[in-house]
This record gives C-alpha cells, sequence and structure tokens, in this order.
C-alpha cells in the first residue's frame, strides 16, 4: 500500500529518493517524507498531502547525506498529518513502514511503561522504539532488528536507518513486498523494482520472512529463523520510458490507449497462431481432471473473474464459484478435493487474496494466479502461473490490467474447454480467430474517444448512475460504475439488467442517468426490454452498443455510444474501453484528481 525507498549511496541521495517515491506514489499518497543520517545525526523532512507538498519542504530546507530513507504512506493507524507521517524516528533510528502491525497497543503500553513517549499516532512508531531501546542499550543494528521482529505481529516491510551505522541500512518483510536493488558501489531497497528502475535493474526479491543489511558493497540476506541465505539476482526489465504519460494529460488516458498493444503481448503469449491453438504454460497437474474451480479476487479483478465464470462453465462446462478475497477464508468455505482456486491479482501481493490464496493451498486446492507481476508473491506460490504482459500501471483505477485480465482468462478457458474435450479443433481454431481480433477491435473502439468526450458533461452534473448489462455484460456494468465512483465520486451502482424491476427501478427518474451495456446478439432483446422499463419511468438512456443496435434500439435515449460489431467472446475486452473513457472524461470535466482519486491506492498490502 505504501511507498518505500531506501539507499546507501556515495552522493546525496535526497534528489534519488523523492523521484523514487514519484515512482510509488500511487501506492498512496496521504503524506510523504524523507530521512538521511549526516554529520552523526538523523535528519527528517516530512510533509501530508501529496508529494509536491515535500518536495516544497525539501526547496527550502534540503537535505544532506550519502544515506537515506524515504516513504509515501496510504494512512491506516492515525489521521494523514504531518506528524503521523513516516519516516518515524527516535534520537537514534529513523524507519519506514509498509503494512500494519496488529500487536502495536500492547507494545506501545509496554514502551510507555518503560517512559518511552510517542510523537503519533501510528502503529509504525513502535517498531522504532523498540529497535532504538535496544540499540541504546548497546545493541547491534542487526541484534536489535534480529531480537525485535519476532515480536511484530501483522504484516510488513520496512526500511530502517541508524544514526550510528551511517554505512548501512536494514530492510524485513513479511506479508508485504520488498526488493534489494544492486548498483556501482550503491545499494538500495524499495517497494517493487519500478522504485529502482532509475537506479538499477539488478534486483533481488526478499522472500517471506526475509531480512537484510544493505552497505555500499552489497547485502546480507537473513531469512526468519536468521539462517544467512542467498536470493536470486535478476533484471527487472522496467525502465523510466515505460511509466512516463507520453503525450497524454494522465497515467490513465495512457494506460486505456495502451490496450491494443498489450492485450495483443498478452495474446500472443498464449496462442501459437500457426495452427490456431490455445496454448498454456503447462501446470504440474492435469486439467481434464480439474472437478470445480473457485475464483478469488478483489475489485476490478473480481469484476474479471465474474466474465471468467461465465467463460468457464459455458465451454468448458466446469461449475465455477467466485468469491470477493476479504470475505472467501472467513466464511470457511467448502473446497472438494480435485478443485482449481484461481487468483486474480494485478500485483499479485494484495494482501486479502494472498491470504485466501495460502489457505486455499492449506485446503488442497491446485493454485493458478493471473498477475501483472511475474516476479511477485502469488507469481511465486503459484502451481499455474498465468502472467498478464501489461506493463506497469499507474493510474489507481485499473484499465489496461484489466483487459489483459480478460484476455488471459478467455485463454483459460478455451484451454479447460478442450481438456475437458468440450472443444473440437475446429471451435477451438474459431476462439483463437476471435481472440485474434481483440486488439483491432479495441483500437477501433478507441476511435470513439471524441464522443464520448462530447458527452460526458451529461453524466458529470449527475448525483447518482445506474448501469445495466445481461450475462457478461453484468461484470462490465459493475466495472463501470466502479470507475466511475473511483475517479469522479459520482455514486454509481451496477446492475443486472433483469434485476432493475425486482428493486432498483424505484431510483429512476429523469435526474439519474442509466448507462446500458447492450451488444448486439442473444442477450440484446431481452436487454432492450430491460431498457425500455427504465424509459418509460422517465429514465435517462446512454446505451452502448453497436451499429445495429443503436439502429435497432436507440430512438429515445439520452445519448448513444456506437461500438465496433464483436463476437461475444471478445465483447467484454471491447466494452470495456467505453465505460472506461466515460468515467475518465467525466472525472475530467469534474476536475477530480483523475490519477490518484482520495482515499484509494494501487496496490491494496494491508487487510
Amino acid at each position: 500500500m505504501c511507498g518505500i525507498i531506501g539507499i546507501v549511496g556515495n552522493s546525496p541521495v535526497a534528489d534519488r529518493l523523492v523521484d523514487g517515491l514519484k515512482r510509488l506514489e500511487y501506492r498512496g499518497y496521504d503524506s510523504a517524507g524523507v530521512a538521511t543520517v549526516f554529520e552523526g545525526a538523523i535528519e527528517r523532512r516530512r510533509a501530508e498531502g501529496k508529494l509536491a507538498n515535500l518536495v516544497k519542504v525539501l526547496e527550502g530546507h534540503p537535505l544532506p547525506g550519502d544515506i537515506g530513507i524515504a516513504h509515501t504512506r496510504w494512512a491506516t493507524h492515525g489521521a494523514p498529518t504531518t506528524s503521523n507521517a513516516h519516516p518515524h524516528a527516535t534520537n537514534e533510528v529513523a524507519l519506514v513502514h509498509n503494512g500494519i502491525i496488529e500487536n502495536f497497543k500492547p507494545l506501545r503500553d509496554e514502551l510507555i511503561g518503560r517512559g518511552r513517549t510517542f510523537a503519533s499516532e501510528t502503529d509504525t512508531e513502535v517498531v522504532a522504539h523498540l529497535v532504538s531501546e535496544l540499540v541504546e542499550q548497546g545493541a547491534s543494528p542487526k541484534e536489535a532488528v534480529a531480537q525485535v521482529l519476532p515480536r511484530l505481529h501483522g504484516a510488513f516491510a520496512l526500511a530502517i536507518l541508524f544514526r550510528s551505522h551511517p554505512d548501512l541500512l536494514i530492510g524485513a518483510r513479511l506479508g508485504s513486498p520488498l526488493v534489494v536493488g544492486y548498483g556501482d558501489g550503491e545499494t538500495y531497497l524499495g517497494s517493487d523494482a519500478l522504485a529502482l528502475a532509475p537506479l538499477t535493474q539488478r534486483i533481488a526479491y526478499l522472500e517471506e520472512g526475509d531480512w537484510v543489511v544493505i552497505t555500499r558493497e552489497g547485502s546480507e540476506i537473513f531469512d526468519k529463523d536468521n539462517n544467512s541465505v542467498e536470493r536470486p539476482v535478476t533484471i527487472s526489465g522496467v525502465t523510466g520510458e515505460l511509466i512516463s504519460k507520453g503525450n497524454h494529460r494522465h497515467y490513465m488516458l495512457k494506460e486505456i490507449y495502451e490496450q491494443p498493444v498489450v492485450v495483443a503481448q498478452t495474446l500472443r503469449s498464449y496462442m501459437r497462431r500457426i495452427d490456431d491453438q490455445v496454448s498454456l504454460p503447462i501446470p504440474d497437474f492435469d486439467l481434464s481432471a480439474i472437478r470445480r474451480v473457485t475464483i478469488v479476487a478483489c475489485g476490478t479483478s473480481f469484476y474479471a473473474g465474474m466474465v471468467a465464470k461465465y467463460w468457464f462453465e459455458q465451454f468448458a462446462r466446469i461449475p465455477v464459484d467466485i468469491d470477493v478475497a476479504s470475505e472467501f477464508r472467513y466464511r470457511e468455505p467448502v473446497l472438494e478435493p480435485g478443485g482449481l482456486a484461481l487468483f486474480i491479482s494485478q500485483s499479485g501481493e494484495t494482501a486479502d487474496t494472498l491470504a485466501a490464496l495460502r489457505h486455499a493451498r492449506a485446503e488442497g486446492q491446485k493454485i493458478a494466479v493471473v498477475v501483472n507481476v511475474p516476479t511477485s508473491t502469488m507469481a511465486r506460490e503459484a502451481d499455474l502461473l498465468l502472467p498478464t504482459h501489461a506493463g506497469p500501471e499507474i493510474g489507481v483505477a485499473s484499465t489496461k490490467a484489466f483487459t489483459c485480465q480478460l484476455a488471459v482468462l478467455a485463454a483459460l478457458a478455451a484451454n479447460l474447454a478442450r481438456a475437458k474435450g468440450r472443444l473440437s479443433p475446429e471451435e477451438e481454431k474459431k476462439v483463437v480467430r476471435h481472440l485474434a481480433e481483440a486488439p483491432a477491435a479495441l483500437n477501433a473502439a478507441l476511435a470513439y474517444d471524441e464522443a464520448i468526450e462530447s458527452m460526458a458533461g451529461v453524466i458529470a452534473g449527475a448525483r447518482d448512475v445506474l448501469y445495466l448489462g445481461r450475462g457478461p455484460d453484468y461484470p462490465l456494468a459493475l466495472e463501470g460504475a466502479l470507475k466511475l465512483k473511483e475517479i469522479s465520486y459520482i455514486h454509481a451502482e451496477g446492475y443486472a439488467a433483469g434485476e432493475m424491476k425486482h428493486g432498483p427501478i424505484a431510483l429512476i427518474d429523469d435526474a439519474v442517468p442509466v448507462i446500458v451495456i447492450a451488444p448486439s446478439g442473444p442477450l440484446f432483446e431481452k436487454t432492450v426490454s430491460n431498457m425500455q422499463e427504465v424509459q418509460a419511468r422517465g429514465g435517462k438512456v446512454v446505451l452502448i452498443s453497436d451499429y445495429d443496435g443503436i439502429a435497432a434500439a436507440g430512438d429515445g435515449c439520452l445519448a448513444t455510444i456506437t461500438m465496433p460489431k464483436v463476437h461475444p467472446l471478445i465483447a467484454p475486452l471491447v466494452y470495456a474501453v467505453p465505460v472506461q473513457l466515460l468515467a475518465y472524461h467525466v472525472a475530467v470535466a469534474k476536475g477530480t484528481d483523475v490519477d490518484q482519486p482520495r482515499n484509494l491506492a494501487k496496490s491494496v498490502t494491508v487487510e
């Protein structure tokens, strides 16, 4: 959730730490701070709000020092104030933290009982005091950290700076990611490879329970039992160019426009066009033996899973359960032997989804993971890893990650159907050909951007908006409503179109726009009937359909958005574009912060 970067450098680090925070601000932007060691003292600069506020503080009060840590915060314990901003410090140590220390209250009470004074409301400050107390008593940094880590319950990634040791940093992870970067006479810590992209591409990923001592010469890594271990150094492949906005006003718009390319890249890795076959990584278990699929995800990834449920049941005839990750463990689900648990996550570090994965593993399920970060924790714990190839997604509201997830899930559905004997070679060829058409169709959908922008004002003044769809378009209605809520702050709800008459139709009046997602096809007439029920009660309808659908049902609509005519299999990918663009242009019309909407963060690594 929060973003961490640390540098043991051979030149001043403050500017580079701030540059790293800029790459991590998608993880949280309630407050930010930097700490260094200079001339035997810990120096700190902090500011509440966006990173730009910290930059102003540093302009007025520059921060010297060749070693330092920095943090951008998504608030958990304590309001987003300067006093609660990281780094937290004592005279001896400063540290930054991503995660939650669940037992912070008894630890805090214990420390107060020994005379320690706290300056913040955060759970993080207890760690600073615990480490500082031991250092003050004569323990080395390594000894102090080794004693404190077992006392911490919850999830954390930590980077710790020591006043009396200006040549080292200590990092630790449990439930939250942390990477070590290796440079030329410098070593780095970061929440992910993205933060370190301008500094190095030589990365080692710490494993669960690891902690590390970094110096200018390199690193020494220990596992949870304090045994010295080696972690492989890999080349991250992340560059600064990948996270630039290009000529676009916002990251979100850039990422919407990248979808034809990244979906093509993703599909290319799952299809053999020479013989028109779907080709997945070979799992170490028999797909044909899978008796039930359990899909678990959060937010936008959950809606991708809802679409996949339709595909898996329609094509492979496999029963599918689907649950939001935050509820999955706690309802004590019945997981049958021979089941496949499928987890979907952009980051591969989402705390709720990761906990659900481990629960399913303990219940004997085979684990498949659809993820955008192939080096993430979920990816490393999967039996079947299905990477998307969306590239870094900086906009907090997910766009290209969603369509790439759909592309992978469609390929998986076809593969399962073939393994189950439900898809003939000729039918598989047709599926592959339809999937291969998706990038061009996405490109054609983007051509309607200006038309969508021109009607955004119709929605921007609304207080409430409803979205309707049937079949695989129902999850698209939910996703459209989520996008509008996330970035424009307009209250929006998505419904299965047939459910309108069972309650939500009471909300309809001429002040509530209703977005109807209805490509022509087998469910079109049913959806149009529900749309007409809305219009009969004065509802203002915006119809998203293809040319045939608009011609058949567009009369009487407030506005229409025409999409290319596509096969129903790829319609969810294509129709994602107009709901994304509509939310984007409404948010721009309202003047909200599109890339960093209030209260949200990209990678949710806390429960």
